[in-house]
C-alpha cells in the first residue's frame, strides 16, 4: 500500500472528514474546526492590545522598508517566547522555535510546531490575535513560510527575520534559513536587530497588569520557601515548593536559581543555578533569584532566608550593607533619571569595603534586558539611558565580602511611573527566618 508520508502537505481537514480518520497521520495532523478543547478557558490581551501590537511592529517595518517579517520566540532563558509570544499569547515549548509570519498588508500566519489536537488547542489560545495557525509538517517550519509568502505574493519582497534570542543575537536554524533562501531565490533576507525590544520596553496598562501579577506570583513562591525550609530539607524541594506555587496561581517558572550555605563557614555568594540534594541544616542561609513569569510577562525576586536565627555577622552585613546599598540604588528608579545614576549609586559597595557581583540592576522588556546595570558600565540602547514611565527594572544588589566567601542576593521588581516608582512584590525587606 502507498502510503503518504506525515511531512508532505495537505489542506485543512474539517470535522466531517477527520472524526472518523483519528487513526491516519495525515488527517489527524491537519483537522481543523473540531469541537476539541471548546470549553477551554485562556486569558489572553484584548483585540485593542494585539492590534496596538501589530500596528507599532507594521510602523517599524514600514521605516525598515519591509514587506513582511518571521516573527521568532521559543523556551529561551532571555526571550521567554520572544515576538513569537508578544503577537500570539503562546509559549513554545515543544521546539526550538514557532513563527509568526507578519505581512505589512494582509493576515499574520502563525507556524506552530505540532499539528493535530495540540494544533487545536493553540488555535484556541491563540483566536484573539491571529486566526491562522498552521502545523510545521513535522519541522518544516521553512517550507511553510515559503508557501505563505507566496501566498501573499512576496516572493520577491523584503522579509525581516527577527531573533529568536535577540540577547545571544540567535536566528532561526540554518536549515530554515536555507529553505527560505532555496524556495525564495528572488526575495531580499534581512536580518533586523532589536525590533522587539524597542517595541516592548515601554509597557502598555495590560502588559504592567501582568508584570503586577507575575510580582504576586513572586511573593507566593517566597512564602512557599519559608514555609519548607527546615533542617532536612533538600535544596531541590524548596525549587519544587517555589515551582508549585507559581503554577498555582498560573504563571509559568522562568528560572528558579537556590543554593545553600552555613552561616559560621560560608562557601557562596549567588543561588545554585542547579540547585542541588544539598540538605539544609540550622544555622545555613539560603540565597536565591526567582522569575515568575504571567502571559510571558516576568517579575524577579531575592531576599535571605536563614534557618534559625542570624549571626552577628549576616545581621551586620544586612543592615550595614545590603539593605542600605539596595536603597540607594533603587531611590534612582524614576522618570528622567539616567540609568548611570543607578551605577553611581552602587559604588557605595566598594566605598564601605566589599565587593559586589557585576549586575546591579537590569530592564525587564519580557525577561531580562537592558538597560544592563553594572558595576563597570551601563549596557543598552538609546531609549534604554534615561528611566521612562512604563519601563520595568529589577534592582538585584549581591553585595560579597572582600574574601569573597559570603553575600545576600536582594532584588525586587519595580515599574516606574510618573512619579517614581512601583514594586511589584509584598515580600517584606527582611531576613526571613525559617526551620
Amino acid at each position: 500500500m502507498n502510503v503518504q508520508s506525515p511531512r508532505q502537505p495537505l489542506g485543512p481537514q474539517t470535522w466531517d472528514i477527520v472524526r472518523t480518520k483519528l487513526d491516519q497521520s495525515l488527517p489527524f495532523a491537519n483537522m481543523r474546526d473540531t469541537p476539541y478543547y471548546r470549553d477551554a478557558i485562556y486569558e489572553q490581551f484584548s483585540a485593542r492590545e494585539y492590534a496596538r501590537r501589530y500596528a507599532a511592529l507594521r510602523a517599524k517595518m514600514k521605516e525598515q522598508k519591509l514587506d513582511a517579517v518571521i516573527a521568532a520566540g521559543g523556551p529561551s532563558h532571555w526571550s521567554f517566547g520572544g515576538s513569537m509570544l508578544w503577537l500570539t499569547g503562546h509559549f513554545e515549548w515543544h521546539a526550538l522555535s514557532s513563527y509568526v509570519v507578519v505581512p505589512l498588508e494582509g493576515e499574520p500566519t502563525m507556524i506552530y510546531s505540532m499539528g493535530g489536537t495540540h494544533a487545536e488547542a493553540i488555535r484556541r489560545q491563540v483566536e484573539v490575535a491571529v486566526k491562522d495557525v498552521r502545523h510545521s509538517r513535522n519541522g518544516q517550519y521553512g517550507q511553510v513560510m515559503v508557501e505563505r509568502l507566496k501566498e501573499l505574493k512576496l516572493e520577491r519582497g523584503r522579509i525581516g527575520l527577527m531573533e529568536i534570542d535577540p540577547r545571544h543575537e540567535d536566528y532561526m536554524p540554518v536549515n530554515q534559513y536555507n529553505t527560505l533562501r532555496n524556495g525564495l531565490p528572488d526575495a531580499e533576507l534581512i536580518f533586523t536587530k532589536g525590533f522587539l525590544h524597542d517595541l516592548v520596553v515601554i509597557h502598555s496598562a495590560e502588559e504592567l497588569d501582568c508584570v503586577r501579577k507575575a510580582g504576586v506570583l513572586c511573593k507566593n513562591a517566597m512564602d512557599a520557601m519559608v514555609a519548607r525550609a527546615r533542617p532536612g530539607v533538600k535544596e531541590y524541594e524548596l525549587r519544587a515548593a517555589a515551582g508549585a506555587a507559581i503554577l498555582e496561581g498560573g504563571g509559568d517558572i522562568d528560572f528558579l536559581i537556590i543554593g545553600s550555605t552555613p552561616m559560621d563557614n560560608p562557601a557562596m555568594v549567588f543561588g545554585n543555578p542547579r540547585p542541588s540534594g544539598r540538605v539544609l541544616q540550622n544555622g545555613d542561609i539560603i540565597n536565591m533569584e526567582l522569575a515568575a513569569g504571567y502571559r510571558g510577562y516576568t517579575a524577579q525576586i531575592g531576599s535571605p532566608i536563614c534557618l534559625g536565627p542570624p549571626t552577628d555577622m549576616v545581621r551586620k552585613f544586612w543592615d550595614e550593607i545590603t539593605l542600605p546599598g539596595y536603597h540607594k540604588i533603587v531611590a534612582e528608579i524614576a522618570p528622567g533619571r539616567p540609568a548611570e545614576a543607578m551605577r553611581t549609586a552602587s559604588k557605595f559597595f566598594r566605598d564601605n569595603g566589599v565587593q559586589s557581583r557585576p549586575t546591579q540592576c537590569h530592564g525587564i522588556d519580557l525577561v531580562t534586558d537592558n538597560p544592563h546595570v553594572a558595576a563597570e558600565h551601563v549596557r543598552g540602547v538609546e531609549i534604554d539611558m534615561v528611566l521612562k514611565p512604563g519601563m520595568v527594572i529589577m534592582a538585584e544588589p549581591n553585595p560579597i565580602t572582600m574574601d569573597g566567601l559570603f553575600g545576600i542576593f536582594l532584588g525586587h521588581t519595580f515599574i516606574v511611573n510618573e512619579t517614581g516608582h512601583e514594586v511589584v512584590d509584598a515580600f517584606p525587606l527582611e531576613i526571613a527566618v525559617a526551620g
